[in-house]
C-alpha cells in the first residue's frame, strides 16, 4: 500500500502499473480504439493485431476489452509467447476446457475444431487473444494462421487478436509471413501521449482513486513527466508514483518539477527505438480500418490498412524567423578589454496579415446542427465539430481535397469510416460536411486545409494508392464547401 494515500486523501494507489479495467483512460483514442475492436471482434471473420510500444497501454486494453464483450463470448488469453506450434494447440485447448495431452498436432487440431463446432452450435463464439505476439516462433506464427482457417459452413470458428510491440509490425513485412500477414483485416496502434493527454491522463487516475481536491500535478510537472517518460503510460505511472511519494517525503501536496527530477534520478528507463518529435496532428492518428464510399452509394471494406501513410498537412502558420547573430569582433587588446562592435538588431518580422473570420450564416449553422450523429459514433461528432470551426474561419481561398460524397449518412457508416481511415490518413485532417437538402442529408468527406489549389492537388498525389483507385479526388474552394451546405 503507498505511503501517501491519506496524506492526498486516495482510496487506493492511482498509479499501480497492472492492468486496472477500473482506471482504464478512454482519452487519447483509448476508447475509439477499444470500440474499434469490439466492433472487429464481433462483426469481423479476420485476424486483429494491435500493436504499440512497451508500456504504451495494450494490455490493459485487452483486459477492458474482454470484460467488456458479451457473455457470449468465450475469451482465451495467451501470456506465453514461447509456446512452440503444438503447444498453442494444447494451450487453447485447455483453456477451453479439453483435457490436457501430449497426441501430435494433428489429432490435437481435429479435437480443437470439434470443440469449436460445439460451442458455435450453442451459440458461442471464441477469441483467442494472444499477448507478445512478436516474440512468437515463425512456426507458431504459421500455426496461428492455420487457426483461423478453422470454420463452418457459413463462418469461422475462432476469432485471433495479436497484441505485440512494433517487431510485430517488422516480422510480419517478413516474405514468409506473408499469408499470415494477409488475414489481417484491422490493425491498432496504441501510440505515446501527448502533453495535453498526460495532464488528463493524470488527472483521471488520481480522481479514478478518490482525490477530490485542486490538481496536485503542476503544469511544469506534468511536462516534465511527459518528457522523461516518452508519453508512455506505464512510465507515466513509474514517475507519478514516485512523485507523490517525494512530496509526501518533503511534506508538501504539490507535485512540481522538483519531485520530477527526483523520481526520473531513481528511474532507468530504456531508450525508445526511433523516438524523435513528430507533429501532434501526425500522433493523433492511431490504428483501426479502412471503410470508404463510392460515389455516394457504398463501403469499401477492402481499402488497405496502414501500409501507405500519407504525410500530414502542412502547417498553416510559419515558423518564427531565427534570429541573427551577429559573430564576435576578434579581439585586439587585453582579454579582459575585449570590445564588440555594436550591431545593429534585426528589423522585427512583419506579422503575417490574417484574413477576417467568414462566419456561416444563420440558415448554414441551422442546417449544419440538423444532422446528429448519436450518441454511438464520438469519432464523428468530433470530426463534425472540427469540420464546423475550419468553415467558420477558413479563408475563402483555402482549399480542400474532396474525397467522396456519401448519399448514405448513416452515422455507424461514417463512423466505421472514419475508424478505418485512422490508420492510412490523420483522422485530424479528415473532415464532414453535412448537405442538407430538403429533409435528407449527403456527407462530403473532405481531406486536409491548404492554403491554394496548388497545394491541395500536391496533397492529393501523395494520398494512399487505395484512395487513389477508390475515390476521384475534386479540389474544392472553402467557398465552395459553405455554398453547398
Amino acid at each position: 500500500m503507498a505511503l501517501y494515500l491519506e496524506h492526498f486523501g486516495l482510496h487506493e494507489p492511482p498509479f499501480r502499473i497492472t492492468p486496472h479495467p477500473d482506471f482504464f483512460f478512454d482519452g487519447a483514442d483509448r476508447g475509439a480504439t477499444l470500440e474499434g475492436l469490439l466492433y472487429a471482434i464481433l462483426h469481423d471473420e479476420g485476424i486483429v493485431k494491435v500493436s504499440g510500444e512497451i508500456g504504451s497501454g495494450k494490455t490493459t486494453l485487452c483486459r477492458v476489452m474482454m470484460e467488456r464483450l458479451p457473455a457470449e463470448v468465450e475469451t482465451v488469453f495467451l501470456a506465453n509467447p514461447s509456446y512452440s506450434r503444438s503447444e498453442i494447440l494444447h494451450a487453447i485447448a485447455e483453456e477451453l476446457g479439453l483435457p490436457a495431452n501430449s497426441d501430435p498436432a494433428l489429432p490435437a487440431l481435429r479435437e480443437l475444431q470439434a470443440k469449436l463446432l460445439e460451442l458455435y452450435g450453442s451459440g458461442k463464439r471464441v477469441v483467442v487473444m494472444i499477448d507478445e505476439a512478436h516474440a512468437m516462433p515463425e512456426d507458431t506464427l504459421e500455426q496461428v494462421r492455420l487457426l483461423s482457417n478453422l470454420e463452418s459452413s457459413r463462418h469461422k470458428l475462432l476469432q485471433i487478436v495479436l497484441f505485440g510491440q512494433p517487431e510485430l509490425d517488422e516480422a510480419l513485412a517478413k516474405p514468409s509471413m506473408r499469408q499470415l500477414k494477409d488475414r489481417i483485416t484491422h490493425s491498432f496502434r496504441t501510440r505515446p501521449l501527448l502533453v495535453d493527454e498526460v495532464a488528463k491522463y493524470v488527472s483521471f487516475r488520481m480522481r479514478a482513486a478518490g482525490y477530490k481536491g485542486p490538481e496536485v500535478f503542476s503544469p511544469a510537472a506534468i511536462a516534465a513527466i511527459t518528457r522523461a517518460s516518452s508519453g508512455l503510460t506505464r512510465r507515466i505511472n513509474v514517475l507519478c508514483d514516485k512523485s507523490l511519494l517525494a512530496a509526501f517525503a518533503g511534506n508538501s501536496h504539490a507535485v512540481t518539477p522538483r519531485e520530477v527530477r527526483a523520481a526520473v534520478a531513481d528511474s532507468d528507463f530504456a531508450p525508445i527505438a526511433g523516438t524523435r518529435r513528430r507533429d501532434g496532428r501526425a500522433l493523433a492518428a492511431a490504428a483501426l480500418i479502412a471503410l470508404g464510399a463510392v460515389a455516394g452509394a457504398g463501403v469499401f471494406y477492402w481499402l488497405d490498412l496502414g501500409r501507405n501513410p500519407v504525410a500530414p498537412a502542412p502547417p498553416r502558420s510559419r515558423p518564427a524567423p531565427q534570429a541573427t547573430v551577429a559573430p564576435a569582433q576578434p579581439s585586439v587588446a587585453k582579454p579582459q578589454a575585449i570590445e564588440v562592435a555594436p550591431t545593429p538588431p534585426p528589423a522585427p518580422p512583419q506579422p503575417a496579415v490574417k484574413p477576417a473570420p467568414v462566419l456561416l450564416t444563420t440558415e448554414q449553422l441551422r442546417r449544419l446542427e440538423g444532422y446528429s450523429p448519436g450518441r454511438n459514433a464520438p469519432l464523428l461528432r468530433e470530426r463534425l465539430a472540427e469540420s464546423r470551426e475550419r468553415l467558420e474561419n477558413e479563408a475563402d481561398g483555402s482549399y480542400s481535397v474532396e474525397l467522396f460524397i456519401a448519399e448514405n449518412s448513416d452515422p455507424a457508416r461514417t463512423e466505421r469510416f472514419l475508424i478505418r481511415a485512422r490508420e492510412l490518413v490523420p483522422l485530424s485532417d479528415v473532415y464532414v460536411i453535412p448537405v442538407a437538402s430538403g429533409q435528407h442529408y449527403r456527407l462530403r468527406i473532405t481531406y486536409g486545409m491548404f492554403p491554394n489549389r496548388e497545394a491541395a492537388a500536391d496533397a492529393a498525389k501523395r494520398l494512399p494508392p487505395k484512395y487513389q483507385n477508390a475515390f476521384k479526388f475534386q479540389l474544392r474552394a472553402l467557398s465552395e464547401l459553405r455554398a453547398s451546405i
